[in-house]
């Protein structure tokens, strides 16, 4: 991870800093109004949206109505490779899962830019009464659930898809190459591995070698608007496992046995400790969730064992290890005080989302030209977490979030992803696809100087 460009001098890095606080301070109409004119692509791109989106709303609704769990994206992965099959591109499937890639060669020599979309769902039962509402049933973890887009992937993929045609329409004028990455199992497998991870175990960004990485979320904010950050954007992520081992007995005498629902409370209890007692959150968040807590079958049997399953959401190496450590500490200790023992398994997880600062600051103007009157501004720190971040990891990207809140709602109050309730007004899309193809255009025709 790194948080300046790898190739920076001191000067360079000073020089950058002092250009992103002035950025920071800067009225988003001033910045505006100091952008460069789009270049003849640029252009391009913005006359050929209005013939494309009806296409890409058609696509974003039946994404929506068929959403996938995270590793059997089949039915989307396929809808993807014969599009881009259609488009003319070399298309490989079956990268790191269901992952598609398509490689669209320009007409004139230049770098290699990736494009990204994540593609499935989530085990969430949808109540928006919509047309083309999910009615999807599935299974995860053994359980029978609802299957919806919760999370916003139907509309990345339609806005992928959708600068992916405008983008071949143009091949014969770009100077470079743009590959079109379509994830399967961002929001993670049951074994804790993720799509980004396998796809580069595929070699995803070899073959050409990418020069740059861009991708999208959408969220909730103004409609259409664009929220981007220089460097931590968004927390690492690590799944937790707890398993608590006590002793089974009778619901009537629990004297005779070790009761691991009790110690499990305590160990809850305990945990929520660690960051508000013995971590410093003045500078950076963190965040220890317990999600799940399983155990039992009979209101008067106490279980042999219980599972709890969490997450924790980091910004700072450091903290993590401190955290990480801590929470083995509680959690062994409390139980091994009442007879029982703790099992703990805390997972790789996903590293921090960190944007490359001078990619982020060279590609300012492509967020504002997209985001239009909604504006593109600089956000707060997200605890959210994004398996992006490998990406970042292995060469320079910008990811950001795009608006989704109906113009009548309020977005600060709106249900969030991950709800059964999560509406994403269908108004973003033409934002999506503008920033897309324009970060793709605009990179390959203004690359970012080697410094």
């Amino acid at each position: 991870m790194h948080s300046l460009p790898r190739r920076s001098r001191p000067q360079a890095a000073l020089a950058l800093l002092t250009s992103l606080v002035a950025l920071s301070a800067t009225p988003a109409h001033a910045q505006k109004a100091a952008a460069p004119r789009p270049s003849p692509l640029a252009q391009a791109v913005e006359q050929r949206l209005p013939q494309i989106m009806p296409k890409v709303i058609a696509w974003r609704r039946d994404l929506h109505e068929h959403p996938e769990l995270s590793g059997q994206e089949v039915r989307t992965s396929r809808l993807v490779a014969e599009h881009l099959r259609a488009l003319g591109m070399e298309v490989r499937t079956g990268v790191g899962g269901h992952g598609v890639v398509g490689l669209l060669k320009g007409g004139k020599p230049g770098p290699v830019v990736a494009l990204r979309a994540d593609m499935d769902g989530l085990p969430v039962e949808e109540l928006v009464d919509l047309p083309f509402r999910s009615r999807v049933k599935g299974e995860y973890r053994g359980q029978p659930v609802g299957v919806m887009h919760a999370c916003g992937h139907d509309m990345h993929v339609a806005m992928l898809m959708g600068a992916a045609e405008i983008l071949a329409g143009l091949k014969a004028q770009l100077p470079g190459t743009v590959k079109f990455i379509f994830q399967p199992a961002e929001e993670g497998l049951p074994d804790g591995g993720t799509g980004a991870k396998l796809m580069l175990a595929d070699g995803v960004l070899e073959s050409p070698k990418v020069d740059a990485i861009f991708g999208l979320h959408v969220g909730n904010a103004p409609l259409g608007s664009i929220r981007y950050r220089p460097g931590p954007a968004m927390a690492a992520s690590n799944n937790l496992t707890i398993v608590v081992q006590g002793k089974q007995a009778h619901g009537a005498m629990p004297w005779a046995g070790v009761d691991p629902i009790v110690v499990g409370s305590q160990i809850v209890t305990g945990l929520q400790a660690i960051i508000s007692r013995q971590t410093d959150i003045s500078t950076v968040p963190a965040i220890i969730t317990i999600g799940a807590f399983q155990g039992g079958v009979r209101s008067n049997i106490i279980p042999d064992s219980v599972v709890m399953l969490g997450t924790i959401r980091t910004f700072d190496l450091a903290i993590r290890k401190d955290i990480f450590e801590r929470v083995t500490r509680t959690a062994e200790a409390i139980a091994a005080g009442a007879g029982a023992r703790a099992l703990v398994r805390i997972d790789s997880g996903n590293l921090v989302t960190r944007n490359d600062s001078a990619l982020t600051l060279h590609m300012v103007p492509t967020l504002q030209r997209a985001a239009g009157a909604a504006g593109a501004e600089i956000a707060a720190l997200w605890t959210a977490s994004e398996d992006f971040s490998w990406f970042q990891d292995q060469v320079p990207g910008l990811f950001f979030n795009v608006g989704i809140t109906p113009r009548d709602k309020d977005w600060r109050t709106a249900p969030s992803n991950h709800s059964p309730l999560f509406f994403a007004d269908e108004g973003a899309l033409p934002t999506g696809v503008r920033a897309l193809a324009g970060a793709a255009v605009d990179y390959l025709t203004n690359p970012l100087k080697t410094r």
